[in-house]
């Protein structure tokens, strides 16, 4: 690997957060711009003609003629063991574990399963320009073993942790309090922190984990301050009343988990679509973020999640495709869907605004923004190559947009995975499409 590069494109990024997640976005875009990446870290941002200038003379510059260059997408909300069964036909949420998901999880008890089914997860990612990503493992320990090893392997940024499920599951996929506990607590201790990697303490929901479980969470929590809380919130109507039967102590979803220490600063929920008004204004006091899941939403016929409602609230945002729910591990695609939700709620989500949701949105929401999201110098270099020419039409609807906004909103409704032309993992090149010249 070259310790320096430069990449002439145009370049899109988003050098701050908006003043509030209800304000429109600050970007930053050069339409003829130098991405100049040093030991894996960004050196520097800008025009062509005042960078070309500073460039060291050896040093060559890669030219990606008609390309857009972005921060490598961040995936919020998304489970690995369930590559094998997207686009399976006809169910909602709970029929949907019942169906599908829980006999998909219970091969991961295999290590070697499990780290097939991470490589291919992963490179799955790495084609469809995502680089980040926080992942829901299996309740088995070896299927998050067998993902730390092989993210470290590629050097991605990610964060995942075990499923902690001591009920209301199948027998063979149940762990206990006490096991749950003690197996997270040994991979946080193994994997967190390692290279680029982070653990986040991972209950399914509130119906498959016991008050014991969620206390043992916790616990973890307390324990290490620096790790995430990544679980569901509101998703189904079914699912939110039948937690409301199993917590009837509870005041409300959310107050299920606020009870036990988990809504905190660190804590990311995946869904929230069916909140109140307290879970919203708890949310924002509490400084969550919610994960923004419109392909599983719509396929699972779960419900619309009104982004505007969210934001209004001062709750952080961000997008996912919540594979194997989602449809697709496009952030693009994850995109356009969000724009239709938002569409069909009469709301309006902006080009500027989606592709900030996927970037430094995406790193604000998992607490790594100062490493990623974003082109600053020192932040690691992690960023993809978007290039049009796959695409007939969306060449053809570029050549006639009339303003950055229109550009970006061709790429994000007639884009996807086939306009990915590289991806990029802290300087260093993870995926080329073939039929390119991927260059030095």
């Amino acid at each position: 690997m070259a310790s320096q590069l430069a990449i002439r494109a145009s370049l899109l990024h988003f050098p701050r957060p908006p003043a509030h997640p209800a304000a429109e976005v600050d970007a930053e875009f050069f339409a003829d711009g130098i991405l100049w990446v040093k030991d894996g870290a960004v050196r520097a941002v800008g025009e062509a003609a005042g960078l070309l200038r500073r460039l060291p003379r050896n040093l060559a510059v890669r030219s990606c003629p008609g390309c857009l260059v972005t921060p490598g997408f961040v995936d919020a909300h998304i489970h690995f063991p369930q590559t094998e069964v997207v686009a399976s036909h006809g169910a909602e949420l709970l029929q949907w574990l019942e169906n599908y998901t829980f006999p998909a999880e219970r091969k991961f008890s295999n290590p070697i399963y499990a780290a097939d089914a991470a490589r291919f997860f992963l490179a799955q990612l790495l084609q469809n320009g995502t680089t980040t990503a926080l992942v829901f493992a299996t309740v088995h320990k070896e299927s998050a073993e067998a993902f730390f090893r092989e993210a470290e392997a590629r050097n991605m940024r990610m964060i995942a942790g075990k499923v902690l499920m001591d009920r209301n599951a199948p027998e063979d996929l149940r762990d206990t309090a006490d096991s749950g506990y003690r197996d997270s607590r040994a991979l946080i201790e193994k994997w967190h922190g390692r290279g680029r990697l982070h653990y986040a303490v991972t209950p399914r929901f509130a119906v498959t984990s016991s008050a014991a479980q969620l206390s043992a969470a916790g616990k973890l929590l307390r324990e290490f301050p620096d790790v995430r809380l990544h679980t569901h919130l509101s998703e189904n109507r079914a699912e939110v009343e039948l937690v409301a039967r199993l917590f009837p102590e509870a005041g409300d979803y959310l107050d299920v988990y606020d009870r036990h220490g988990l809504v905190c600063a660190r804590s990311v929920f995946a869904h929230g679509i069916h909140l109140c008004g307290r879970e919203y204004r708890r949310l924002a006091e509490a400084g969550s973020a919610l994960a923004f899941c419109p392909t599983s939403n719509l396929f699972l016929g779960s419900g619309l999640f009104s982004l505007k409602k969210a934001a209004a609230a001062g709750i952080q945002v961000a997008a996912a495709t919540d594979i194997g729910g989602g449809t697709s591990f496009s952030m693009l695609r994850t995109l356009a869907e969000a724009y239709k939700v938002t569409r069909l709620l009469g709301d309006e989500l902006t080009p500027l605004k989606s592709f900030y949701l996927a970037t430094l949105g995406g790193a604000q929401a998992l607490g790594l923004e100062q490493k990623i999201g974003n082109f600053a110098p020192g932040k690691e270099a992690d960023f993809v190559i978007l290039d049009p020419k796959t695409s007939p039409l969306l060449q053809h609807r570029l050549r006639h947009a009339a303003s950055l906004a229109e550009q970006l909103f061709a790429y994000i409704i007639l884009g996807g995975a086939r306009c990915v032309r590289e991806t990029w993992v802290a300087g260093r090149r993870e995926f080329a499409r073939e039929g390119f010249d991927a260059g030095e």
